[in-house]
Formats: C-alpha cells, sequence, structure tokens
C-alpha cells in the first residue's frame, strides 16, 4: 500500500511501532492545515513555524499515549492549538502593546488614498473589536470563520462540547456585530 493511501490510523500504528517514515508521512499530511492554524492565531510565520515544530516534537513524544480509536487529526490540532496558546501568553508576558497592521505594498498601488484609509480603518476597527473578546472566543472566530473548521472539529481541538462552542461563536459574532455597526451605518 502506498503511505499516502495510508489511513491516519494505519500510520499512527507505524509510528507508535517506531516507524519514522509512518510519521513523515503524518507529518506532510496536517503541515499545511497546522501552520494555518498557527499562523492565523498568532499573525506571525515565523513563530507559527515554531508552534508546528514544536507540535510535531510534542506529537512524537506523546504518540504511545494516543488512543487508536480516536481521530488522529483533532487530537494533533489541539496540540497545535495549546502551543499556538502558549506562544500567546508567552509573547504577551513580553510585549505591553499590541502591533498594529500594516497594509501590502500592492495595495497602494492598485487603491485611491481614501479608500486605503477606508480599508485601514475597517481592518483597524475589526482587530480592535476581536481584541475585546475573551482570548477563547478570538480563537474560535478565527477557527470558525476564518479557518472554516466546524464545531465538532473545534470542539476536539479544544476539548469542549461543541454546543459551547457554538454558543461561544454565537457571542462572539453578537459583539462583533455590535462593534462593527458604526460601520455598517458609515456605508449607507
Amino acid at each position: 500500500m502506498a503511505q499516502t493511501d495510508a489511513s491516519d490510523a494505519e500510520l499512527v500504528a507505524r509510528v507508535q511501532r517506531g516507524d519514522r517514515e509512518a510519521f513523515d508521512w503524518l507529518a506532510r499530511r496536517y503541515a499545511k492545515r497546522a501552520f494555518a492554524v498557527a499562523n492565523r492565531l498568532l499573525q506571525n510565520a515565523a513563530d507559527a513555524e515554531d508552534v508546528v515544530q514544536d507540535s510535531f516534537i510534542a506529537t512524537v513524544n506523546a504518540i504511545d499515549s494516543f488512543d487508536p480509536g480516536r481521530p488522529f487529526g483533532p487530537w494533533f490540532m489541539r496540540i497545535v492549538v495549546n502551543k499556538g496558546l502558549t506562544a500567546l501568553r508567552s509573547r504577551a508576558a513580553e510585549a505591553t502593546h499590541v502591533r498594529g497592521s500594516g497594509l501590502l505594498e500592492g495595495d497602494a498601488v492598485a487603491e485611491s488614498t481614501e479608500s486605503l484609509h477606508e480599508r485601514a480603518e475597517i481592518r483597524d476597527r475589526f482587530r480592535a473589536a476581536l481584541q475585546l473578546l475573551p482570548q477563547r472566543q478570538q480563537l474560535i472566530v478565527q477557527l470558525a470563520d476564518v479557518e472554516g473548521f466546524t464545531s465538532a472539529e473545534i470542539a476536539g481541538q479544544l476539548a469542549i462540547p461543541s454546543g459551547t462552542v457554538r454558543w461561544l461563536l454565537h457571542q462572539a459574532r453578537e459583539t462583533l456585530r455590535e462593534a462593527l455597526a458604526p460601520l455598517r451605518r458609515m456605508d449607507r
């Protein structure tokens, strides 16, 4: 059987028996999504790469405790999210200010100054509104609305009930809607 055809369960069983090549295949299978989640959470590619690397190392170290009757993906993504949250807490302890967002150079060429100011204002207001949310709600909004994870997938990653995920996402969206309401009124 080709490595790419092997199921996660088959690869995990092989990894638990010491097969390094099987772990390489699992890593290839999950690296892009892990990076996307870590990068979305940390807003920094270098930090995201570090988190993904740490997550794979933690996975190798904990693979013997993995229950093969459960899906590998949510278990691994929970490790990524936990490592990302740890990195965020560490970063917050070191920094006393929130980094502003810069515009891409190509945006300045393609748009008028007025349009750039409007986009920057919208982006800044959204990020400010997002920062007002509790950290767990920020993460859930990013995982659901940006990364496209389902409530069940997020629940598995965060080890909370999917009903709680749906409720927290609802609350977060309501808070964001209220915070961004002045922008909708300006647009009319």
